[in-house]
């Protein structure tokens, strides 16, 4: 079965319907602490989704990725990291997170960003130009499951901070031990 979707920006209409995909999404995922849905309202509440998109099929929300912006110890500036990226599971596996992924990356570069990085699968993410990066360091994320992608061929280096909203464990609460938690796969 192929699925014929289109992608735009969220609205404040689909808020609710971007909040159950993602649940949707990660409900079985074995890695997930079922916190992207409140990590996707914590960037929103703070201001720091910088392309945030969903898929709609049949006037229904079927996907929903975001990007937002990094900190790079260097002080490379322009960079995003890509994340939560999320599709009800009846539609995954037929193009549309793939469709998400392409569309928010071209996107980041027509804002000039200079790169993208991410927690994800090994197996998945290279499609899309994404590598293993030793040059850049997520404390507490295995090298493997840590991908950059470069838009002009410049990789930084040094350490890389995601936004704090991805440290939330619930509505609007970031995580209360002072660490910053690593950002769970995409």
């Amino acid at each position: 079965m192929t699925v014929t979707f289109a992608l735009r920006h969220e609205t404040a209409a689909d808020i609710g319907a971007i909040t159950e995909v993602t649940m949707a999404a990660f409900e079985t995922l074995a890695i997930s602490q079922h916190t992207e849905h409140f990590i996707v309202a914590a960037l929103r509440a703070a201001g720091a989704l910088t392309v945030s998109l969903v898929a709609e099929a049949g006037g229904r929300v079927i996907g929903h990725i975001g990007f937002s912006p990094v900190v790079l110890s260097d002080g490379t500036p322009d960079w995003y990291g890509l994340g939560p990226v999320s599709v009800l599971p009846p539609f995954q596996r037929q193009g549309v997170g793939r469709a998400l992924i392409h569309e928010g990356l071209a996107q980041l570069k027509a804002l000039g960003a200079q790169g993208c990085c991410l927690v994800g699968h090994p197996d998945y993410y290279p499609q899309f130009g994404f590598r293993n990066a030793p040059e850049l360091v997520l404390k507490g994320v295995p090298p493997e499951v840590f991908f950059a992608l470069s838009f002009d061929g410049k990789l930084p280096r040094g350490t890389v901070m995601f936004h704090e909203a991805f440290r939330a464990i619930g509505p609007s609460t970031p995580a209360t031990d002072g660490a910053a938690s690593a950002p769970q796969a995409c």
